[in-house]
């Protein structure tokens, strides 16, 4: 298969959107398909707002077109709903081609946490946007049934990985010298990811935060008592989850969470409100609770070996073979090879 994957989300950026389709093109390629992803990097970009390490594709249509043209795919599968993906589109519409959304983000929910803009307004367009594809993809069923309910149309299963290799039980090194137990939040520093639920908390031993965003200076300012790890990548970042106690997910917003199965793969349980992602993740791995701070203290009697058999139960070739074989034929009456094998053990 030749595949173009459109996204406002690649690389330099590190979220969990990078981090799966980075791990579907490995996975197909693995398998032999062709795989391109077009991603802000190649286009004039700029800053969004308020998140200088987010790029933004600035009037990409054009440029976008003769890309497609060039790498003639035999499919199309649109990642995000920014101004890439408004853009692939509209190049889709034009041209009569189908193609696949994916639903990654609760972009409403992220809008109103930095604006105040009423969710409501932001998932009409929303809704729009992924009903003109032929499916959408939705990793887990709380988040299915929100789609549904939004008025979603063509909603097709999916589901996230992780790196059972990288990301395992070991020597725990990486905080020593804190007081224990280690409460540790990994991720991206910003507002919607509610942090400072975490942060607030009354805990025994140390509260560290792995990662770095816009939020970081204020929050470093308001609880100069937490150790503030920044970005660790690879073999760095699998020693933080391995070396935490538990690990702190305070999110109400987002749809999965890769460092759920992170953590839970290093041995580490989660401690999370029971939203959705942790409630469809977290399982026996971990602790559910609306009061955090007493989601964080059982977690600790989870054992963990637990949280690493919960993991296991994702795997990234799972991930990529749903991925690929829901993908559609971008001209109708036309087929593409998708044959409903594992791309890889």
């Amino acid at each position: 298969m030749n595949l173009v994957i459109v996204s406002d989300a690649w690389r330099p950026q590190v979220n969990g959107v990078v981090r799966t389709l980075e791990r579907v093109v490995e996975e197909m390629e693995a398998g032999g398909d062709a795989v391109e992803v077009i991603g802000p990097d190649r286009f004039r970009n700029f800053s969004m707002p308020g998140y200088a390490e987010i790029r933004l594709a600035f009037r990409p249509r054009a440029m976008l077109a003769r890309m497609l043209d060039q790498a003639g795919p035999d499919a199309l599968h649109i990642a995000t709903e920014g101004p890439l993906g408004i853009a692939a589109r509209s190049i889709c519409a034009e041209r009569g081609w189908r193609f696949t959304t994916s639903f990654h983000t609760r972009f409403a929910e992220y809008v109103n946490a930095r604006t105040g803009i009423p969710p409501g307004w932001i998932w009409v367009w929303l809704r729009h946007f992924h009903n003109a594809a032929e499916g959408t993809f939705a990793a887990t069923q709380s988040l299915r049934a929100q789609l549904a309910e939004r008025g979603v149309r063509r909603i097709l299963p999916w589901t996230h990985g992780v790196d059972l290799a990288l990301f395992q039980q070991g020597e725990r090194l990486a905080f020593e010298g804190l007081p224990r137990p280690i409460f540790a939040y990994v991720g991206r520093v910003a507002v919607e990811k509610n942090i400072a639920a975490f942060l607030k908390l009354e805990l025994p031993g140390t509260k560290v935060v792995v990662g770095d965003g816009p939020q970081r200076a204020s929050l470093q300012a308001r609880y100069p008592g937490v150790h503030f790890a920044g970005w660790r990548h690879g073999e760095e970042l699998a020693q933080a989850y391995r070396d935490s106690d538990v690990m702190v997910f305070p999110s109400r917003t987002d749809t999965f969470g890769l460092v759920l199965l992170e953590a839970m793969a290093c041995g580490t349980p989660v401690a999370a409100f029971p939203v959705m992602g942790p409630r469809d993740v977290v399982g026996p791995g971990g602790a559910l609770d609306e009061d955090l701070r007493r989601a964080c203290l059982a977690a600790l009697d989870v054992p963990r070996h637990v949280a690493r058999a919960q993991a296991e139960r994702f795997s990234w070739s799972d991930c990529a073979n749903a991925f690929r074989t829901q993908l559609v034929a971008l001209r109708e009456g036309c087929e593409i090879v998708n044959p409903l094998v594992r791309l890889r053990s």
